[in-house]
């Protein structure tokens, strides 16, 4: 299974989630204007607890490998992020196809990037682009990954935009999907960047880093 590593950037580093880390998250996590009703941002000790352990427990498993958001500047942690839904294509072709995952193996072919959240003070600093940038360029310049996936709640305009300005291509609303942060049934935005599509999409990121001060 993929190991944890550090992931360095000029803005952020992205640093292997621990439980050691579960003070400096929810002080940034209970930051003033520091929810989100599309976003699952624990707000206190035992929530934070359990979503560090489960990150942890998907990763072990595999499927997951889950960052805090260092802020290189302040060196601060600001917030988590994760590569998620790992999928291993190894192996013979089950049936039907897509009926379950394959083994897990030291690489996977697939991956999708979400369960990112910010404090306030960390937004529009450049530390999302940034840490997306890191987190594309390791998994298909490092896993070469056929397929990295982003997703949202359909009704997050706000992110649906951001996943745009990346360069992500949109593929859809999967409706009734899953249960929603607030406990409404959630129709959700797929996006997806293929192989073919980093070479220019690595540029175009690497050029608006560049304009950040």
């Amino acid at each position: 299974m993929p190991a944890p590593m550090t992931l360095q950037g000029r803005l952020v580093q992205l640093e292997p989630l621990t439980p050691e880390m579960i003070g400096a998250l929810l002080e940034a996590a209970t930051e003033p204007e520091g929810t989100s009703p599309f976003t699952l941002i624990p707000q206190d000790p035992d929530a934070m607890g359990t979503y560090v352990s489960s990150a942890l427990r998907d990763q072990e498993a595999g499927r997951a490998l889950a960052f805090a958001i260092r802020l290189v500047e302040h060196d601060r942690i600001v917030g988590s992020t994760r590569f998620l839904d790992l999928d291993y294509w190894q192996g013979p072709l089950a049936w039907p196809p897509g009926a379950n995952r394959g083994p897990v193996g030291d690489v996977p072919d697939v991956a999708e990037i979400g369960s990112t959240w910010l404090a306030p003070s960390a937004r529009r600093t450049g530390a999302n682009h940034e840490a997306k940038l890191l987190m594309l360029g390791h998994a298909f310049d490092t896993w070469n990954v056929h397929r990295v996936t982003l997703k949202t709640d359909a009704r997050n305009s706000r992110s649906r935009a951001a996943i745009t300005r990346l360069g992500a291509h949109f593929e859809g609303v999967r409706r009734a999907h899953v249960r929603a942060v607030d406990g409404t049934v959630r129709d959700t935005a797929y996006f997806s960047i293929v192989r073919a599509e980093w070479p220019e999409i690595r540029q175009r990121l690497q050029n608006r880093l560049s304009l950040t001060p």
